[in-house]
């Protein structure tokens, strides 16, 4: 297939209708578990769906490039100028009987087809979401006209907004990684773009909802930076698994029988470079895989000690617990899945795994830099403040019971 037509915009309108269609569901689902209720519910029940779904289709692009099926369809939006690999049946039969073990035959282009799609009806429920917000917003507003002393304050309808161009943007980095044939740098951009829109819908699902807990200003900032840890590990991990370095390192805790094995960091972080292409336009050098992979490796060993940090520091106060014991599970699902990835040979499950763990750290994280408020009180203070919380609640509740003599305070 020439480069003249990698994109064809005829099947786009038949692409953007199945779209549709594959949204009315969840839509449809969700008009009917929300019947007789306000915008404002309605609004939050599909964006929690969204998120959903968005996850899933973070998994289904992970296993559409794990599958070497990125390129099954080598042209975009369509599959060789067809909405589905159906119409094409010829053209990738062809394909596939020139290059046997290349990059196109049936199961890889209805892999990508299907990824494409699910993205498509994740565009359109975010263009309803999106939609519903503005006309929230204007309700609002009217509301306020009508009787402005007892207005509720508004709800921002410009982070629906904000998705909405993202999942745009989203849309031109799965182009362009079609197109530039899994160009590194744009297959690692759309990864972490996949996660970020994540973080946008769980910012509009879990706004407001929940009582903010107070944190020191230390506490707070650790979280920052345990936050800014993982994203750039997670990057550093879609960069290896675009680079294909996952095996360049076949045991653990070495590599290669060595603690430091020979590398090119230099060729290996050169950003913009084909897949495959080293400095002068000969093959990357091994080397330089293997600096990706122990990169990698030792950002892990850096960023379990400060998820393992965080976790005790959350774990002294009550209403963070949880949040402790999260990130100390998906601490361990990443160790594990990690290794398995080196030590069994890159095996499908546990590189989706891997990919899963990430998206979740994400989730947990944005979560819990929603429920954590900075305050001027140290976490001691504030840990003192939390147990006397408790005990007065247990006084109560022990007074409430028949027969009881009412603890002092509580009259």
């Amino acid at each position: 297939m020439d480069s003249s037509s990698l994109v064809d915009l005829q099947p786009l309108a038949r692409m953007a209708l199945l779209g549709i269609l594959i949204a009315l569901g969840p839509l449809a689902w969700v008009w009917a578990r929300t019947r007789g209720a306000d915008r404002s519910r309605r609004r939050h029940a599909l964006t929690l769906l969204t998120l959903f779904l968005t996850f899933d289709l973070v998994l289904f692009g992970a296993f559409t490039r794990l599958s070497d099926s990125g390129l099954g369809c080598p042209d975009w939006p369509g599959c060789y100028g067809s909405a589905s690999p159906v119409g094409a049946r010829e053209s990738i039969r062809a394909a596939e009987t020139a290059l046997p073990s290349g990059p196109v035959t049936h199961a890889k282009a209805w892999i990508e087809m299907l990824h494409r799609y699910l993205a498509t009806g994740v565009g359109v429920l975010i263009i309803a979401m999106t939609a519903l917000a503005w006309q929230q917003w204007r309700e609002q507003r009217r509301r306020a006209q009508r009787t402005p002393i007892h207005a509720a304050p508004f709800t921002s309808p410009w982070w629906a907004t904000a998705t909405l161009v993202w999942v745009c943007i989203q849309g031109a980095f799965g182009a362009f990684t079609v197109t530039l044939k899994l160009y590194p740098a744009i297959v690692t951009a759309h990864l972490l773009g996949g996660l970020a829109l994540l973080v946008l819908l769980a910012v509009q699902a879990w706004g407001g909802r929940g009582e903010p807990v107070g944190v020191s200003p230390a506490l707070r900032r650790g979280m920052v930076a345990v936050a800014t840890l993982a994203g750039l590990q997670i990057a550093l991990g879609a960069w290896v698994s675009t680079n294909y370095a996952v095996l360049a390192c076949t045991d653990f805790p070495m590599c290669q029988g060595r603690w430091w094995p020979a590398m090119d960091f230099e060729q290996g972080f050169a950003l913009l470079r084909p897949l495959g292409v080293g400095a002068g336009g000969g093959w990357l050098p091994f080397e330089a895989l293997t600096a990706i992979h122990m990169a990698h490796r030792l950002g892990a060993a850096v960023l379990l000690a400060a998820l393992a940090a965080l976790a005790w520091r959350l774990s002294r106060r009550a209403a963070l617990r949880r949040f402790a014991y999260g990130l100390v599970a998906i601490a361990l699902w990443q160790l594990a899945s990690g290794v398995s990835n080196v030590v069994l040979g890159w095996p499908l499950a546990a590189a989706l795994g891997h990919t899963g763990g990430a998206a979740a750290l994400v989730l947990l994280l944005t979560a819990l830099m929603m429920r954590g408020v900075a305050t001027e009180h140290t976490e001691l203070d504030l840990v003192e403040l939390e147990r006397g919380r408790t005990e007065i609640k247990g006084a109560e509740a022990r007074s409430r019971r028949p027969g009881a003599v009412p603890a002092r305070g509580t009259l």
